[in-house]
């Protein structure tokens, strides 16, 4: 039954046409349904899908807490279950969702690393540029923090996808959804300076022709190459705490908040579909908050 729950095929369609999720996504959204099916073909054999109510789920979430899925699991399959039954009623198959009252674990909160302003500034500043690759590792920590680009959307960056006269990427991000994000000028001119001075003279792969980065025998960059170029700058810069590519994406969404950018924008801009996942970025350090409290709180100035 957990391999094959009524309407698999059809809650799979619905996930591809209507949500446009990823292949990934969408196997992990079945995977969350087909362990729903599971408990129910062990501890309610003979219930009726109609039948489901909010105490069955209730019994399936103590299930998989006894079985050791941590809060964070539990909260991902529940999400997957909800999803389901949104779709059934939707599709008129059942008259309202048993899963809609159903609460998440309540998660702790991930507050990610962030770097400093003086810090990408360090970064920047290690490149050597005496060295073709040098202008392409500069031109990729600029976009990585100018444009917040996720690692898969900067290897698969294209020329044609810059519009240098405009100001703006075109981003391919998740899902295949298309956003436009704003090109800064040392982003813009940090990627001029590769692609005229070291990119112009490489031989390029044809299958990797329109690809803006690539290493020295002109394929495309890897994940694991970006990895490594971010390691090797921010060692030889002399920081201290963990960096990785994702890092830099954390710090453009933080400090644009901290700088009062409106929180819908940043949403836009990051490709978030929803905003609860940007707000994480609303966390300022406490140096910033003292340092607001002193300027803008009229009893807090010094006289």
């Amino acid at each position: 039954m957990s391999e094959g729950f009524p309407y698999r095929e059809s809650f799979r369609a619905h996930l591809r046409l209507e949500k446009s999720l990823a292949g990934n996504s969408i196997d992990g959204y079945l995977a969350d349904v087909s362990k729903l099916f599971q408990f129910l073909a062990m501890a309610h054999p003979t219930l009726p899908l109609t039948s489901v109510d909010l105490n069955h789920l209730r019994e399936f979430l103590s299930w998989l807490n006894d079985m050791g899925l941590g809060a964070r699991s539990q909260a991902r399959i529940i999400s997957g279950i909800k999803s389901f039954f949104r779709f059934l009623t939707m599709e008129n198959l059942l008259p309202d969702s048993p899963a809609s009252l159903l609460e998440s674990p309540r998660l702790p909160r991930h507050l990610p690393e962030v770097l400093s302003a003086e810090d990408i500034d360090k970064i920047i500043s290690v490149v050597d540029l005496s060295s073709p690759k040098g202008h392409r590792n500069k031109a990729i920590i600029e976009v990585l923090y100018g444009c917040g680009l996720r690692v898969s959307e900067l290897t698969g960056l294209k020329i044609s996808q810059v519009y240098f006269h405009e100001g703006y990427i075109r981003v391919l991000g998740k899902g295949s959804k298309e956003r436009l994000v704003p090109l800064g000028h040392p982003a813009a001119r940090a990627m001029e300076q590769y692609i005229q001075f070291v990119r112009v003279h490489q031989k390029v792969a044809q299958k990797d022709i329109d690809l803006l980065f690539l290493n020295n025998r002109g394929n495309g960059l890897s994940r694991i190459m970006i990895f490594n170029i971010v390691k090797s700058l921010t060692k030889k810069a002399g920081i201290k705490v963990t960096v990785s590519p994702h890092t830099f994406r954390h710090s453009f969404a933080t400090h644009l908040i901290e700088n009062g950018a409106d929180l819908r924008a940043v949403q836009d801009m990051l490709g978030h579909e929803s905003i609860l996942t940007t707000e994480i970025y609303t966390h300022l350090n406490r140096e910033f908050l003292r340092d607001t409290v002193i300027k803008f709180h009229p009893r807090a100035r010094l006289h």
